[in-house]
């Protein structure tokens, strides 16, 4: 008798459908940082004021000198939009005229603070030796001083006015720029190109015109956008202290400290044209670390 063996039929496993992927979809382009709310916002404000300090004019009919005293310290309105002063000035035409001259030491003061403490970053990080340590010990006076107490300092001892708060403030940039400026020199001076000039006979002012300071100079303009801010700050508060401008001229500094005597009655005196220079500040930060993450790229 003859026996067969016969294999076990072949156990097939149970088909398991296929699980199906969700569509990949395009990854979302990320909106230019230039073109988000807040840097627009920040474009906004900055072209307003500039509009407000080439051409007042443009803004308001209203005269920022002769008040109405039947109006006096009437609250914002469609005739005055700021509402009126004591002598019933409009506030608004006294904000918009008094951008130019507050601007305007702003802006000089930051071209002090920006000229003397490059020149001197630029100087010191390139010599090195006897002069980097004079010109950084310096700024190290400088720089342990605060600010606002430096400047209190410099335009006590120049007087009033506001091309001497200009002054003022500037004096307390310049250990800023100066710092910035001879951490650049410091890395850029020891790149090829750079030795390869001296190498080549080139004389040291030709060498920190030509080659150093182009290539150390993106990271300085930077920050002075970032402290357009803090310059404006400061002298608006050398203005609010009394060492601004003469009265009857409006200044933004002047305008706030004006108002300080009439919180309890009249808000808008003090509180709008404060939100102003705010506004401003704010938004030059805001454009200054756009542009400062841009370099950082």
């Amino acid at each position: 008798m003859t026996l067969v063996s016969q294999a076990p039929a072949a156990v097939t496993a149970p088909s398991v459908a296929p699980v199906p992927t969700p569509p990949v979809r395009p990854a979302r382009r990320a909106r230019h940082p230039f073109l988000r709310p807040g840097a627009l916002a920040s474009f906004a404000v900055v072209l307003v004021v500039l509009g407000w300090a080439l051409a007042p004019g443009l803004f308001t009919a209203a005269d920022p000198l002769v008040g109405v005293p039947a109006d006096k310290l009437s609250p914002p309105s469609a005739a005055h939009w700021f509402g009126t002063d004591n002598l019933g000035r409009d506030l608004y035409a006294r904000t918009v005229h008094g951008t130019g001259l507050s601007l305007q030491a702003a802006l000089l003061a930051l071209g002090l603070g920006l000229v003397v403490g490059a020149v001197a970053g630029l100087v010191a990080g390139y010599l090195g030796g006897v002069v980097d340590a004079v010109l950084m010990r310096t700024t190290d006076v400088l720089l342990a001083i605060p600010g606002l107490l430096l400047s209190l300092a410099v335009v006590t001892a120049l007087g009033f006015g506001t091309l001497k708060v200009a002054i003022a403030v500037g004096v307390a940039e310049v250990a800023t720029f100066a710092r910035v400026m001879r951490a650049e020199v410091l890395r850029v001076r020891t790149t090829t190109y750079v030795e390869a000039a001296v190498l080549a006979g080139a004389r040291r002012p030709a060498v920190l015109a030509r080659h150093v300071l182009p290539n150390a100079a993106a990271p300085i303009l930077v920050l002075a956008t970032v402290q357009l801010g803090v310059v404006m700050l400061a002298v608006s508060s050398l203005s609010f202290l009394g060492f601004g401008a003469v009265p009857p001229t409006p200044e933004w500094g002047s305008l706030v400290a004006e108002g300080r005597n009439y919180l309890s009655v009249a808000w808008w005196f003090t509180t709008l044209p404060g939100l102003v220079i705010a506004a401003l500040v704010l938004a030059a930060n805001r454009l200054g670390h756009l542009l400062e993450g841009r370099e950082h790229r």
